[in-house]
């Protein structure tokens, strides 16, 4: 008898059934995300205050980052930014030291899956580059931030591992909100508020 294949799938409470290995578009729904990234904590849950930093509201602090520093940051280039850790509403925050060890396998199913979640939400798989490059310079610039305010961090060390951020925090007028870490209903709302506000109730 054949021996059959290792599940590789995923049911979400949405009812959805998610193939982790070849995910489809179809496959892939908003409360999900919300869901999962609320419930994700950012720095393995070595953080400072009553609830752990989730990765929703890193995403949002990194919309907010990115949208504050680029005046031209339009409608899709903010929802790509909200969305760039959604693969982790399935396969978890996994920190930089530990993805650099695992190769390059994981990082080629995180970005297949994330592709899905682009084409679900009527985007292109894949942003322009001068895009991913405006969000990858907001992701590190919210790690320095979380990593000072939250995660123990001298400015020093932080600078070193991450950069010097080009925004001061005070020139957010959100920021004292954002660096707060959010009880998890909150951060399930807020971004499902956000993503809304950029695509409207039809996109979900």
């Amino acid at each position: 008898m054949a021996k059959s294949q290792p599940r590789a799938w995923q049911r979400m409470l949405s009812g959805r059934r998610l193939d982790l290995l070849d995910p489809s578009p179809l496959d892939i729904e908003l409360s999900d995300i919300a869901h999962g990234l609320a419930r994700v904590a950012r720095w393995n849950g070595q953080t400072n205050g009553d609830y752990a930093f989730s990765v929703a509201q890193h995403s949002i602090l990194v919309m907010h980052l990115a949208a504050a520093a680029n005046p031209k940051f339009d409608g899709s280039s903010r929802l790509y930014a909200l969305l760039h850790d959604a693969p982790e509403y399935v396969m978890g925050d996994i920190i930089s030291p530990l993805k650099a060890a695992m190769g390059g396998e994981y990082k080629q199913l995180e970005n297949r899956l994330l592709g899905a979640i682009h084409v679900r939400f009527s985007l292109p798989a894949n942003p322009a580059s001068a895009v991913v490059k405006q969000i990858k310079k907001a992701d590190q610039q919210a790690a320095y931030f979380e990593a000072v305010n939250l995660a123990g961090f001298e400015p020093a060390e932080a600078r070193k591992l991450f950069g010097e951020p080009s925004l001061a925090s005070f020139d957010m007028p959100e920021f004292e909100s954002l660096i707060r870490p959010w009880p998890i209903h909150v951060a399930h709302e807020q971004f499902m508020h956000h993503f809304s506000k950029i695509s409207g109730p039809a996109a979900r």
